[in-house]
């Protein structure tokens, strides 16, 4: 018997999301108890998909398009939501996923958050994936106008543009705003602190390109600036000729003890301790090659503090605070030099304060894209003949 989707189980829209347990996910959803209320529901484990997942949801099961079919009775669901997880599946393997939503009438709602993925060297794979999503899912949504026109060249559908919500917690926003304020104001913020996320060292990351001009920039600074370059700590123990050069690039910067910068190699940060890494910066460096949007830059702007990053992908139009010109494979180092300078001396002027939103503008932001987020499920289950 096919699926007939259940908008009407009281005003509930039972969603699936791939994937449901992740900040941004949560920020999205409706949260303001208007109707219909969207229950999602929680991501299945991958190594027992009877039962919720404890921690780990990838690889995600809901792709699957055998387990979107046996998804009956009790774990019937309406819609489905992607938003990423799918970098490892084959073109064929989606487009049964889609073949499998399609025959059940249950709308795909996709969301376009990379355009180019930041875990691959070769854009292929995603370019095709997306060749097989964007024209099947019933919703398209993205977060910044520039991708969007950018989806609408490739494919000709235009999203809808949703900004993204708040990274850090709404109560943790407003207290480490408050906490940097007092510390300005009574003259103890210390030096100005310039950030370059390593992080895992993914294939987007190139922090050695921008190294030299970081430093070049900061050496002749009155103001007592310091390059932060942090690593995670299991980036030593891969073994290729890439993540040699920088560990290698990176413990001669160390040893060097120039006074200007200090590397940190980490553990996997808590939500916690990176929320306390980034309200410690000035400026934070976004170091990619290729890419589209960043969680990274709206949880910088959480906190106050200011982002610097690449022209290339979409980071300008999510509102990164200055760019520097760069390309996959070109860096205009001057640009990159200016435009942290300008930065540095934007924070340090009188009267200057915290960039981003304040905490009750985020949860104001929220509950608008979630009642967005509300009316895109209810007009993609009536255009794929479910009841309002």
């Amino acid at each position: 018997m096919p699926h007939v989707p259940t908008i009407a189980r009281p005003e509930t829209i039972e969603l699936v999301s791939v994937p449901a347990a992740h900040p941004y996910v949560r920020h999205v959803l409706p949260a303001d108890g208007a109707r219909p209320v969207v229950r999602v529901r929680p991501d299945p484990d991958p190594d027992d998909p009877s039962r919720p997942a404890r921690g780990r949801w990838w690889p995600p099961v809901a792709l699957d398009a055998a387990w979107v079919r046996d998804q009956t009775g009790e774990d019937d669901f309406d819609l489905f939501h992607l938003h990423f997880g799918y970098d490892a599946a084959h073109p064929e393997e989606l487009t049964d996923l889609a073949d499998a939503l399609e025959g059940t009438a249950r709308p795909l709602v996709l969301t376009l958050h990379d355009l180019r993925n930041p875990h691959h060297e070769d854009p292929d794979l995603l370019g095709a994936q997306l060749d097989v999503l964007v024209p099947r899912a019933t919703a398209l949504l993205t977060l910044t106008e520039g991708a969007a026109d950018e989806v609408e060249r490739r494919w000709g559908r235009r999203p809808l543009v949703v900004p993204h919500p708040h990274v850090v917690t709404l109560d943790t926003m407003a207290a480490v705003r408050a906490t940097r304020r007092e510390r300005t104001a009574a003259g103890t913020a210390g030096p100005p602190v310039v950030g370059l996320a390593v992080k895992e060292l993914r294939r987007n990351v190139e922090p050695l390109r921008l190294l030299e001009p970081l430093l070049a920039a900061l050496r002749d600074r009155e103001d007592g600036a310091r390059l932060r370059v942090t690593v995670q700590r299991d980036v030593r123990d891969r073994d290729d000729e890439r993540v040699r050069e920088v560990v290698a690039r990176l413990d001669a910067l160390a040893a060097e003890e120039t006074g200007l910068v200090d590397v940190v190699w980490h553990e996997h940060w808590s939500d916690d301790e990176l929320t306390a890494e980034l309200a410690a910066l000035t400026v934070s460096v976004l170091p990619y090659r290729f890419g589209t949007h960043s969680g990274w830059l709206e949880a910088c702007h959480d906190v106050g503090t200011r982002v610097l990053a690449p022209s290339l992908g979409h980071y300008a139009d999510q509102g990164a605070d200055a760019v520097f010109t760069a390309g996959e494979d070109t860096l205009d180092a001057a640009s990159l030099v200016a435009a942290l300078q300008r930065l540095l001396d934007d924070a340090a002027a009188p009267g200057a304060d915290l960039v981003g939103l304040e905490a009750d503008d985020r949860r104001r932001q929220q509950v608008r894209i979630g009642a967005t987020t509300r009316r895109v499920y209810v007009e993609a289950l009536e255009a794929a003949g479910g009841r309002s």
